[in-house]
């Protein structure tokens, strides 16, 4: 196909496989290239290299903004653009974000108004994100988080939502319409099918307030009652009535358990401290519905930075994820040494698809 290229296009692309033969990452950089040649001779029209072009370049911009924040953790806090300044939550959002920010987070919104506005009024200057997204008709960002230099607009809702999920560590959801329950939905579903790692999920709405139990009393009966979803899944969340309630929830999903990983076919909690010989019997005898063979064995590993870790490895079975979460439930809530909550943890290598 090169060959059919004009002279000024080929050499470009000579310049751009020299510049990748000295990148740390040019094996994978490649295979990137040839699945851009496969694209082109797939008689793909202008449309298809539109959406393929539009969505790289979204990228390219979000790991850029992204990149210097990777060792702090952060918040995605979703919402109603409809939420006007004096309802309860609008209030509530604003006290969340704070104390997040308090708390040693960082807090990301979609950059609208109503929810998304208070998030970022609370968060201040310099402790947010705003991930906009370009509509036909304008969504202009919050006064809040306009012109900051971690304000992106991309250009398709699917990479917007893939970097919320894929940078964030935990997931806070208040009252909304469609697209507020399509990024809950989003979320729980790339959780349960583990292309996610798991993170907290809380459902926050104000005392008296009966948004999420609808919601929930939905779930149960369209969705549990007909064996469409396991009711483990409903481990998968949590609700909060108060911001110190959702943080709390927050940071004791983080209190031993530190992150997750895939190597191989096996999965690996990466914890801040050893568990006792006692507790890992404790821990097969209770969650050998986890395994699709072996058994949960305690080892040495190094995380990403390079630092010595206690983690537990298994064969997990992946449609156990609402299992794995009263694990992880089950490890926070025992008695050992903890190191720093805000510590960001290591991503899993099944990544947000």
């Amino acid at each position: 196909m090169t060959s059919q290229l004009p002279e000024a296009i080929r050499q470009q692309l000579a310049d751009l496989a020299l510049e990748l033969d000295d990148h740390s990452h040019g094996t994978i950089a490649c295979e990137v290239l040839r699945t851009l040649v496969a694209i082109s001779q797939s008689n793909a029209d202008s449309g298809d290299w539109e959406l393929v072009n539009g969505t790289l370049a979204d990228m390219a911009e979000a790991l850029d903004v992204f990149q210097p924040h990777r060792q702090i953790r952060k918040v995605a806090i979703f919402g109603s653009a409809r939420t006007p300044e004096d309802d309860p939550v609008y209030a509530l959002a604003v006290d969340v974000a704070a104390q997040a920010v308090a708390c040693g987070f960082e807090v990301m919104t979609g950059a609208g108004p109503g929810v998304m506005e208070a998030a970022n009024r609370g968060a201040g200057a310099g402790q947010s994100f705003g991930l906009n997204v370009q509509l036909p008709f304008e969504q202009s960002a919050n006064p809040y988080i306009d012109g900051d230099e971690k304000l992106l607009t991309f250009r398709h809702f699917h990479t917007r939502k893939l970097f919320f999920l894929r940078e964030t560590d935990a997931i806070v959801v208040m009252p909304g319409g469609f697209g507020t329950l399509d990024e809950l939905f989003e979320g729980l579903t790339l959780i349960q099918t583990s292309k996610n790692p798991p993170v907290p999920i809380v459902l926050l709405c104000p005392q008296g307030d009966d948004y999420w139990e609808r919601w929930h009393s939905y779930v149960d009966r369209a969705l549990l009652d007909r064996g469409l979803i396991s009711a483990e899944d409903n481990g998968l969340y949590t609700t909060a009535s108060t911001a110190e309630e959702a943080l709390h929830q927050i940071q004791d999903f983080y209190r031993v358990f530190h992150a997750s990983r895939f190597r191989g076919e096996h999965l690996q909690l990466l914890l801040h401290c050893e568990l006792p010989t006692s507790e890992l019997h404790e821990i097969n005898a209770r969650f050998q519905d986890l395994l699709l063979g072996g058994t949960i064995t305690s080892l040495l590993c190094q995380d990403e930075s390079g630092r010595s870790r206690h983690c537990l490895e298994f064969w997990f079975d992946q449609t156990k994820v609402g299992r794995l979460y009263a694990l992880i439930q089950y490890l926070n809530n025992l008695t050992l040494p903890t190191i720093s909550q805000q510590q960001k943890p290591l991503r899993s290598l099944g990544q947000a698809a």
